[in-house]
């Protein structure tokens, strides 16, 4: 005998006793049973939320976290079904509730899923934050909504099924309708594709300095859609670029330089040319001892060329910090001490000079 027959019995009897309708009877059994379910359902949860919190794992916090709401929901859907199977005047809606009962039980499974992921993706960006280490959240929030998507689609299909939808023949449908519509919104799909690959391989992140030498495209990234990407310029404009542009252009991204380059030219006067060599060997030596310049990279300091009015020079050095502002500071201080230095050695720094040699004319013929 099954549980909808014992307690059909149960019920009858103490209707019998009591002499009150037995839909009385069943209604009440039903709900002091679902009441107490549900409390025992709270209490496990919480005895398992409790043993979860005493271990060093996080993600069986997360498991008991997103399991609890589907949990209450499943129960309380088991007995409305009861419910209806066991009442005789709930018959006219019997068959049309336990197949949408059937079909909302279906979807406590994505449901749960649904939360885990979402609750996944708060776990990784404040596990990571936590431990110190830097975390892509565009990608963890990305990768998040693809899973919820796909999730969701899978569990459309599954209670289209259960209802009895020919489900392959809503995917042949959706085949050809799938065609004209990527025909009509090519240019949607283009953008939310180049979303898509901007997602996977990464060139920048929100909160990166990029810039196109292709288009002029130059700001900080604030947000990345699955349409448009939004930068704001340097001037403080918000700046909309389609995601389809990023495949078709170079971006660069300076955030993730790794050093700043000092590329400058310096002339000496022609005068200066017999300390020319101790002033380039000074200014080697300042910055091979200089605190902000990277002693790992490349350093060059060497006469480059006669001039058509200086003894040309050039320095080549990269600094130990990306930052802007500091950067120019450095620049600044690296170029007070090679003057310093020509100076130092009673040169000077040239600047364009023309001589001009008159000849006296030759004497007249008497």
């Amino acid at each position: 005998m099954d549980i909808q027959s014992r307690l059909a019995i149960a019920f009858a009897e103490v209707a019998d006793r009591l002499e009150v309708p037995w839909e009385w009877v069943a209604i009440g059994g039903l709900l002091a049973i679902t009441a107490a379910g549900h409390l025992f359902v709270v209490v496990v949860l919480h005895h398992l939320d409790r043993a979860a919190q005493s271990t060093e794992q996080e993600w069986d916090d997360v498991i008991v976290r997103s399991l609890a709401p589907p949990a209450k929901c499943a129960w309380w859907l088991l007995m409305l079904a009861m419910l209806l199977a066991l009442l005789p005047s709930m018959a006219p809606l019997r068959n049309v509730g336990l197949e949408a009962i059937q079909g909302v039980l279906v979807l406590l499974v994505p449901w749960f899923l649904h939360r885990l992921i979402a609750a996944g993706e708060e776990q990784i960006v404040a596990g990571r934050l936590a431990e110190g280490s830097s975390v892509d959240k565009a990608t963890v929030r990305s990768t998040a909504r693809l899973l919820r998507v796909a999730l969701w689609t899978v569990a459309v299909l599954m209670v289209l099924q259960t209802l009895g939808v020919s489900v392959s023949g809503l995917l042949a449908f959706g085949g050809i309708g799938g065609i004209a519509v990527g025909f009509a919104a090519k240019d949607l799909l283009s953008n939310f594709f180049g979303g898509l690959a901007v997602f996977m391989d990464r060139p920048f992140t929100i909160g990166d300095w990029v810039r196109s030498p292709d288009r002029s495209i130059e700001g900080t990234v604030e947000d990345i859609g699955w349409r448009v990407t939004r930068i704001r310029t340097f001037d403080k404009r918000p700046l909309y670029v389609p995601n389809s542009v990023f495949a078709q252009i170079t971006i660069e991204n300076p955030s993730r330089m790794l050093n700043r380059r000092i590329y400058e030219k310096f002339g000496l006067r022609y005068s200066d040319s017999r300390v020319l060599a101790p002033v380039l060997a000074d200014i080697r030596q300042m910055l091979e001892g200089h605190e902000a310049i990277d002693q790992s990279q490349t350093i060059i300091v060497n006469f480059e060329a006669f001039g058509a009015s200086s003894l040309d020079c050039f320095i080549y050095c990269l600094t130990k910090t990306t930052n802007w502002v500091e950067f120019h500071g450095v620049k600044q201080e690296v170029l007070l001490r090679l003057l310093a230095i020509v100076h130092e050695h009673g040169a000077d720094i040239a600047f364009p000079t023309r001589t001009l040699q008159i000849e006296s004319p030759e004497e007249p013929i008497p």
